[in-house]
């Protein structure tokens, strides 16, 4: 018998989502008794909107429960281009609009159709956990480029200009950015687009998940907006889960040219063969319907991410910057190292210091470590205003504990 392992070396080189396994040990404490307060998940808490919930009901009821096309229906396709051009000035047309189970789907995918192996991405830092172990699975190389936190954690037109090499395929850009809530302004996006111009053979995927959530008089913008050279070499991700609190309905979309939708197209032919007819029925309504829900939304967050900096900014030993969107919190604790918990644990890490918050002040966040920058956590505020202020009180309290 054979001693190689069956399970392929692919999967050896990923290592499962800091996200979602932090979301499962706070079910596991949850289940156990413990009073865990959850800044972990970047799900909105919010409902999903009544007209969105009746499309799908709707729909449910004429029978459109069948396959639709891989691509999606033409219907939903129709109601994405329709949004792109009212909300973000981009024009597409429904034959370069591909439908998948959420954004982080068509990121895959697309990753999956394009990379070679030894193909390079750039990635931005800190970044969404999953984007570097997408590279990898798909046999790609991640280029990671460090952000500075007196720089906003942006990536410069310098650091990306030195970071591109003959084997880079895509560069990922993501604003608002997960995890550190920075926007890129019309400005900062036309540099970036400067150096792409300058580099035909590096692609962009436009990741904006988060364009709802825009606080303190910034503005979305989207790349292909203000840079319009970079069409036919550019993915917008976007999709419900984010600004309609849609994420359970698995529903994003990437827009491009039509040679690479129509590869995500086929390659979902043959995984996950299509989009859930339902879930695509409400996303019409989601789209093309009223705005009124994410436009809520944007306010609710942006209050929330006031008040968790407020409460959070004499915290001992952490360094609070207030987002200017997305739905996060990034406050370094380098102040936290060194020192001595209740318990006689020295915090070495950030890691050291969610298990600590976790542990003995029943508050779950997620480590800077997971989004390649050390020493920081992320703490979501798509959460109640009780939970908020209860579990900052929380953070406090075990910060002041520190010996």
């Amino acid at each position: 018998m054979s001693n190689t392992p069956f399970l392929s070396e692919r999967i050896h080189r990923i290592k499962p989502s800091p996200s979602m396994a932090a979301k499962a040990l706070v079910d596991k404490l949850r289940a156990e008794g413990r009073d865990i307060i959850d800044f972990t998940i970047g799900e909105p808490d919010l409902p999903t909107p009544d007209h969105v919930i009746e499309a799908a009901i709707a729909a449910m009821r004429a029978g459109r429960t069948k396959y639709t096309g891989s691509s999606g229906t033409p219907e939903l396709r129709k109601a994405i281009a329709t949004k792109l051009l009212r909300d973000n000035q981009v024009e597409f047309g429904p034959q370069n609009i591909v439908v998948g189970a959420g954004g982080k789907h068509i990121i895959f995918h697309a990753l999956s159709v394009t990379l070679n192996p030894g193909d390079e991405v750039i990635i931005h830092a800190p970044y969404w956990v999953s984007y570097p172990d997408m590279v990898v699975v798909n046999d790609g190389v991640p280029v990671v480029v460090v952000g500075s936190e007196p720089e906003g954690f942006k990536l410069t037109p310098a650091a990306l200009e030195s970071a591109i090499t003959p084997a880079t395929k895509w560069l990922i850009l993501n604003s608002p950015n997960n995890p550190t809530g920075a926007v890129y302004s019309e400005e900062e996006i036309r540099a970036l687009g400067e150096v792409l111009t300058r580099h035909p053979h590096v692609w962009l995927m436009s990741d904006e998940i988060y364009e709802h959530f825009i606080f303190d008089g910034s503005k979305h913008v989207s790349p292909l907006a203000v840079v319009p050279e970079l069409r036919e070499r550019s993915l917008i991700v976007n999709g419900a889960s984010k600004g309609y609190s849609m994420t359970g309905w698995r529903l994003g979309y990437g827009a491009g040219p039509a040679t690479l939708v129509n590869a995500i197209s086929k390659l979902i032919s043959q995984t996950t063969t299509c989009p859930s007819s339902i879930s695509q029925a409400a996303a019409i309504a989601a789209f093309a319907g009223s705005q009124a829900s994410p436009q809520h939304a944007a306010k609710v967050f942006a209050a929330r991410g006031k008040l968790m900096a407020q409460l959070l900014k004499d915290a001992p030993g952490m360094r609070v910057t207030p987002p200017s969107g997305a739905f996060y919190l990034y406050p370094s604790v380098a102040g936290m190292l060194g020192k001595r918990t209740p318990k006689g644990k020295t915090l070495n890490s950030d890691m050291d210091v969610v298990s600590y918050f976790t542990e003995e002040a029943g508050v779950a966040t997620l480590d800077g470590t997971a989004y390649g920058v050390p020493p920081h956590i992320r703490l979501s505020f798509a959460a109640s205003e009780d939970a908020i202020r209860e579990g900052c009180k929380r953070i406090v309290a075990a910060c002041v504990a520190l010996g």
